[in-house]
């Protein structure tokens, strides 16, 4: 799915799993490169992020940029700025059907990275399948 506005475009996924889960997936640093196409490694010095944290990360580039959270409410949303530059929004919501909506949300002038989204949504998705099937 695809939402565009003024300012940003979002690109998100309907998963059948509760928003907490979701939740707790996104804020994980040591996660982040297992969904995350562009990171390597982080290096943090808390597991879960909240407002202003803030650590680096090492691209798929082999470069190391420092991070911050600028916003963050808690099991609804979080964006952040790397290398002092304002990157992706991540927002969960509940879907009435069960299960919820995660959307990434990009600057209008970095709408190409969209592409980088859909891949992390993909990769969500089966992190949450490997997760469902081992619990089972």
């Amino acid at each position: 799915m695809i939402k565009i506005s003024a300012s940003q475009v979002s690109v998100g996924k309907c998963y059948l799993a509760l928003p907490l889960i979701v939740w707790d997936l996104i804020t994980d640093t040591v996660k982040w490169p297992q969904w995350g196409p562009t990171v390597k490694r982080v290096q943090c010095p808390e597991r879960f992020i909240c407002k202003g944290t803030q650590g680096q990360m090492l691209t798929a580039f082999g470069i190391w940029l420092p991070f911050v959270i600028t916003e963050y409410e808690h099991a609804s949303f979080w964006s952040w700025n790397v290398a002092s530059v304002k990157a992706t929004g991540h927002r969960i919501q509940a879907a009435k059907t069960g299960g919820c909506y995660l959307w990434f949300e990009v600057p209008i002038i970095a709408a190409p990275y969209t592409l980088v989204c859909q891949m992390a949504l993909g990769r969500i998705k089966n992190l949450l399948s490997e997760s469902a099937e081992s619990t089972a």
